[in-house]
């Protein structure tokens, strides 16, 4: 019953209109984007808002429901946000990326509709235009348990979302002149928490509240664009419970790697004696620390934060250590009634090895991003569009990279990276970092069962130490300096998928592809035609629909 009302409540404050249509209830939301100031470390920047919101706002969900999101763009640029780790069963159509959908032009709007299907968890969104993402436009996403599944633990008083990231004070416009003029970002100048910074000065209002003895959800999301993050609550520790749709050993910690474009969720029992306590983001794996801080505060409690932070941990080894420590609970339910360790992926025959290694060149004297001596460029025509209206070969070409980097991975290329995969094969992805910059990638309409991660150089004897038991089965994977990480899944969901980095100066300059799956029996059994009303752009506008699978 506590459950019910919470959800309820979640509905209420994220102003949308339920209607239950016989199936699965529907969730509407209107969302106007607009430009207006804001100011997360004290310095006025050009904010991009939703219904006036920076951060925007939470959409909650719950396993199964449909979701209508209605974006009018009153921007004077073109926008197109993306539902990170919403996996679009059949319907790439929705996943709001660049490769898959035109961006909404100025003035305009388009309707997402998209159904969280058989999935629970904490996500995000943002958009993927440009370099919006880098002043709003992002949000938490959360997909509640329906009643008829218990999560593995006791609801908790409260359900809060952290939303942590880097923060730039030149603003979107500058950072994309200075990606285009071919230089690096730098350095950010500050970290926000929910787009605020405490000042310390006993004025600084509450992120957050909890009373004493209870135990309260947090939600945590990098919603950066470049900044891995430490995590860590003053004087309490975290009890995670589900990483990125997944639920987790409930292991406790003192703090958390969080890697950019990455969520956790977390459960703090308030068991500290009642007055203010800050919750602390950390930059990781940078020359400079930079440290922010937010308000945690008891109900009825005396007393301001100690100015005493808990510190950081030094290194990347920690970090990686932390990582092998993540395992899928296997007693626990999933979003069906089914138990998540029911799928042995441990004993699948790997049936492709693709091997990807980023590398940073100049092309044209210009910094440039690739995959295995490729760099991605954007075509003006969506390459599902292309690919749906039978275009494809005047758009891009299929598997212009190998599935092994060149012995010579120096030399960089321009072009469109799509991967032909095979419907329902068993694939192996190895990511090599032979930079000294962290990396991190997300794999759009999937999740993957993170296996391995190690230093120096993947070779197939690695696989007798990959965790073929329990490894937790997420969107993200982070690869360390001079490492690589393994993931494992299978390619059994149509459409096409973007692969990219989560760092998004390199997935501004290329370094990311995507994977198109589609069925033999062009069935909608496997894929969901073009949607009604959909935009187009490039080639495919003004051509005649192509006729829909009939079955």
């Amino acid at each position: 019953m506590a459950r019910l009302m919470l959800i309820s409540m979640l509905f209420l404050l994220a102003g949308s209109m339920l209607m239950v249509q016989g199936g699965d209830p529907t969730l509407f939301f209107e969302w106007n984007v607009t430009y207006g100031t804001i100011a997360p470390l004290g310095v006025p920047v050009k904010g991009i808002l939703i219904n006036g919101q920076f951060p925007g706002p939470n959409l909650n969900s719950t396993t199964n429901n449909n979701i209508v999101v209605n974006v009018f763009n009153n921007l004077d640029e073109p926008f197109l946000v993306t539902w990170d780790g919403v996996q679009h069963r059949k319907n790439s159509w929705q996943d709001g990326v660049l490769g898959t959908n035109c961006p909404i032009p100025p003035g305009k709007n388009y309707t997402y509709k998209f159904q969280v299907k058989d999935q629970v968890g904490s996500y995000m969104y943002y958009p993927v235009t440009a370099m919006h993402k880098a002043v709003g436009g992002f949000g938490g996403l959360r997909v509640n348990s329906r009643l008829l599944i218990p999560v593995p633990y006791a609801d908790p008083a409260d359900d809060y979302t952290l939303l942590v990231g880097d923060f730039f004070n030149k603003g979107h416009t500058s950072l994309k002149k200075i990606l285009d003029s071919g230089r690096n970002l730098g350095r950010c100048d500050g970290v926000h928490l929910n787009g605020k910074v405490a000042k310390g000065d006993g004025k600084d209002e509450p992120l957050f509240t909890m009373e004493a003895g209870k135990t309260y959800k947090y939600r945590i999301c990098n919603t950066g664009i470049k900044t891995s993050l430490n995590v860590r609550f003053q004087g309490h520790t975290m009890k995670l419970v589900e990483m990125e749709g997944s639920h987790t050993m409930q292991n406790d910690y003192d703090s958390l790697d969080v890697h950019v474009g990455q969520c956790f969720s977390v459960l703090v029992t308030a068991n500290q004696e009642p007055r203010d306590y800050y919750v602390v983001a950390s930059t990781r794996f940078t020359r400079r620390e930079v440290t922010a801080t937010g308000i945690i505060r008891y109900k009825n409690g005396k007393g301001a934060a100690s100015s005493e932070l808990p510190p950081p941990p030094v290194g990347w080894a920690w970090s990686l250590n932390q990582f092998r420590t993540f395992r899928w609970n296997l007693t626990s339910n999933a979003a069906r009634p089914n138990p998540q360790g029911s799928y042995k992926y441990g004993s699948i025959n790997i049936t492709r090895t693709i091997k990807l290694a980023n590398t940073a060149q100049r092309v044209d004297g210009k910094l440039r991003y690739a995959l295995n001596g490729v760099s991605y460029v954007e075509p003006t025509t969506p390459l599902k569009l292309a690919e749906y209206y039978g275009v494809a070969d005047k758009v891009f070409k299929y598997d212009t990279i190998p599935d092994e980097p060149p012995s010579d991975n120096t030399r960089v290329t321009l072009a469109p990276i799509v991967l032909n995969m095979t419907h329902r094969n068993f694939v192996e992805i190895i990511f090599e970092n032979h930079e000294t910059a962290i990396q991190s990638y997300h794999l759009s309409g999937y999740s993957f069962f993170a296996v391995g991660m190690d230093i120096g150089k993947w070779s197939p004897e690695k696989r007798m130490n990959y965790n073929l038991l329990d490894a937790v089965s997420r969107h993200t994977i982070q690869v360390f300096p001079n490492s690589w990480s393994a993931i494992l899944l299978t390619f059994d969901n149509c459409g096409m998928w973007n692969l990219r980095s989560e760092i998004w100066d390199r997935h501004y300059l290329g370094q990311q592809l995507y994977a198109s799956v589609i069925s033999p029996n062009r069935s909608l059994k496997d894929e969901y035609n073009l949607p009604e009303g959909v935009l187009t752009c490039g080639i495919v506008q003004g051509m005649p629909r192509p006729p829909p699978f009939s079955s």
